[in-house]
């Protein structure tokens, strides 16, 4: 099956994107771990890019990203499985916010993955979940230093599959 990863870019972005994939070497092989256990069985955990932190926790850094273009906050925030709306704010420079202020599932799909849950198809939802900026040109730090960080957070919390939310 064929996906076209850029079908509701518009053209220019369309244009940067394809020109950023052609500059970065293709991997010689992609790490893949089965699922061990249904999916009626697992816990999930969500990991979006879209910059969302709670409002009481530091944003994601956008005063660095103005200053250089080409930097984006490598940081990540945690968010609980019961966090509200309006306990959150979306800190990233390169998307527009005003969607998720009326359905906060189009950036943080936490109450859909709870209707999961209800209806039996996921075992259950992970106590944390996650964010990290999806605008990060340079990712040596966030592969470095946050991935582990939030990797040893999702062994903790004995999840089984990680959903990446990509913004």
């Amino acid at each position: 099956m064929s996906v076209d990863g850029f079908r509701f870019l518009d053209g220019a972005t369309r244009r940067v994107m394809r020109a950023w994939l052609d500059r970065e070497p293709v991997p010689e092989s992609v790490p893949w771990a089965p699922l061990e256990k249904p999916l009626a069985e697992a816990r999930v955990a969500l990991i979006s890019s879209a910059g969302i932190s709670r409002l009481e926790d530091e944003p994601f850094d956008q005063e660095a990203e103005r200053r250089n273009p080409w930097w984006g906050d490598p940081t990540h925030r945690v968010l609980p499985r019961d966090v509200a709306t309006d306990e959150v704010g979306i800190f990233h420079l390169h998307i527009d916010p005003r969607p998720a202020s009326k359905d906060f599932d189009c950036l943080m799909p936490l109450r859909r993955l709870e209707e999961l849950v209800e209806a039996g198809v996921v075992g259950s939802s992970a106590s944390d979940h996650y964010s990290i900026m999806g605008y990060i040109l340079e990712p040596e730090q966030l592969v470095e230093e946050t991935v582990p960080k939030v990797a040893k957070a999702l062994a903790r919390d004995e999840v089984d599959l990680a959903l990446l939310v990509p913004v």
